[in-house]
């Protein structure tokens, strides 16, 4: 039978392989997609994860941890992590050119325009506060309630909600400011997609 999470969290303040395993494989996944989706680099993601379990075993160790709402901490550190790691080192510019030719031999138009769609979006969301990422990234691509999030943020609700309306109102600028810009960096690709003796006509 699946434990519940408090059994779980007693488990591991116990040192309980079995407990410490469960919620490894638990939450392991989840915690990866999203440290893979701010980071693009599985690499990176990988290294999160690995950061993220190690810093929740020391904290049992110290006595300390969470006792209620782990998934809730654990995204807490992940995200801690990947914000510290580009305060040291910034996040890549977008290189649409490198973009193209990274999906170009597979194929086509499709594949480059999907990714280029990635690659803008996690490059917006680094424009936005640390706080603002985080409430985005749970609410909207983890499918997190408000209720969640306000405990991963150690906030109250009111300020989740607060902390939503200013990411999206500055992410609905950024992409208007930059949407025009964007339209013609498209246009170009699609034409060396589409141009005789490109990459792409090659591999067809």
């Amino acid at each position: 039978m699946k434990q519940s999470e408090r059994e779980l969290l007693e488990g591991a303040r116990r040192y309980d392989l079995d407990a410490l395993a469960e919620i490894y494989d638990r939450y392991s996944p989840g915690l990866y997609q999203y440290a893979f989706r701010l980071t693009g680099d599985a690499n990176l993601a990988e290294d999160c994860v690995a950061e993220t379990f190690f810093r929740l075993l020391r904290a049992f160790q110290n006595g300390q941890g969470p006792e209620s709402f782990l998934q809730a901490y654990l995204y807490r550190i992940a995200h801690n992590w990947i914000n510290d790691l580009y305060r040291r080192q910034p996040p890549p510019p977008l290189d649409l050119d490198e973009s193209h030719h990274a999906e170009a031999i597979d194929g086509p138009e499709l594949q480059a325009e999907q990714r280029l769609l990635r690659e803008e979006m996690r490059a917006a969301l680094f424009r936005l506060t640390p706080e603002q990422r985080q409430v985005v990234m749970l609410r909207f691509v983890e499918g997190w309630e408000n209720e969640a999030i306000a405990s991963a943020l150690q906030k109250p609700v009111g300020a989740v909600k607060a902390l939503q309306h200013r990411a999206l109102a500055a992410l609905r600028r950024i992409f208007q400011t930059d949407s025009g810009k964007v339209r013609n960096e498209r246009k170009t690709i699609s034409q060396g997609l589409c141009k005789p003796g490109s990459s792409s006509s090659e591999a067809l």
